[in-house]
């Protein structure tokens, strides 16, 4: 069986993040490499004449979305394979009008997530960054400190919203703390494989009431827009910690930022709605909130696991194996 021909498509950046000598020399191992290896843009000329015999994509960070027009480049198109998280930027209906197969490396990006979510968690039940960032408190001795809740990760509740692929890691690493009750909330999800993960399925308002530490990883779509509002943050106790490592959009940020004001509740955010948060916008200023500019994704060399996960499939795909990442479109309306 001849090689396929296989294209890169992402940023210039991505490209030198993804493939080291060893991956290229791997990929073409797996495929037929063209001139050039990688284009970051496929609607100029010489572009769209590299894209005419092309059996698969491998993309990544500034790939462009695969329209009808430019599809209508790539006939030989058969499979992408994204080296990176949510398709979403990526597919457009023509994708699966045309049968083309696709996989994402969301699962191997899941890993970075849950582990930064659970140095969050444990940060959390400490109060660690909030007493770090006051002067007043972080040089006083635990014995004067106030304001700040049970300081411990002792027979704490978590609250997963969520039971997606971070979701489920983050309710297995909880494991690593003692008697720590987990509570998992997910239209979705089975009750079964949650209990089986570590954690207790129940409804939103019963893990808000009870979550000493909530923790986000539902998808962004219309129906989880702001489903952390005002409301919900009402329920959560006094000193109750949110983290977020998904997406802004769950989250409504006035509403976070009002009660972090009031000093009753804390916030790590990992992202933000919108992201980068301008610079007037109440949470950047509110006290008991530590933000970091989506750090919890992969980086670094943690961006090669990414590859090594797109270059597998693209290893199984060519030997007829089943993929183990393919995004169809069902799971792509619920969550890619």
């Amino acid at each position: 069986m001849s090689k396929p021909k296989a294209l890169v498509v992402m940023n210039p950046e991505s490209f030198r993040a993804h493939f080291d000598d060893a991956r290229t020399a791997r990929l073409a191992g797996l495929a037929d490499l063209g001139d050039p290896v990688c284009l970051h843009e496929i609607d100029s000329p010489r572009s769209r004449r590299r894209l005419q015999d092309v059996d698969v994509l491998l993309t990544s960070w500034g790939a462009p979305a695969l329209t009808a027009e430019r599809l209508r480049d790539a006939p030989a198109l058969r499979a992408v394979f994204h080296g990176a998280g949510s398709v979403r930027p990526l597919v457009t209906g023509e994708v699966w009008r045309r049968g083309i197969r696709m996989t994402s490396a969301a699962d191997a990006n899941a890993i970075p997530v849950a582990e930064y979510t659970l140095a969050a968690i444990i940060f959390a039940g400490k109060k660690a960054p909030f007493i770090a960032a006051d002067p007043e408190a972080a040089y006083r001795g635990w014995s004067n400190l106030s304001g700040y809740g049970n300081l411990s990760n002792y027979r704490r509740t978590v609250g997963v919203v969520g039971f997606s692929r971070t979701g489920r890691r983050v309710v297995g690493l909880l494991d690593r703390l003692d008697s720590t009750v987990c509570l998992v909330a997910d239209p979705h999800a089975d009750a079964a494989e949650v209990a089986a993960a570590g954690g207790v399925l129940v409804d939103l308002p019963e893990l808000l009431a009870r979550s000493e530490t909530l923790t986000l990883h539902a998808p962004a779509l219309p129906s989880t827009h702001h489903m952390i509002g005002a409301a919900e943050l009402a329920l959560l106790p006094d000193h109750a910690t949110v983290i977020n490592t998904a997406r802004g959009s769950l989250i409504d940020s006035g509403a976070l930022a009002a009660e972090c004001r009031s000093g009753r509740l804390f916030a790590i955010l990992d992202v933000t709605e919108p992201e980068p948060l301008p610079r007037d916008d109440p949470l950047r200023s509110a006290p008991n909130v530590m933000i970091t500019p989506h750090l919890a994704g992969s980086l670094g060399t943690e961006i090669l696991r990414l590859t090594d996960h797109a270059l597998d499939e693209l290893a199984r795909w060519i030997t007829g194996e089943p993929l183990r990442a393919e995004i169809t479109p069902q799971a792509f309306a619920l969550n890619a």
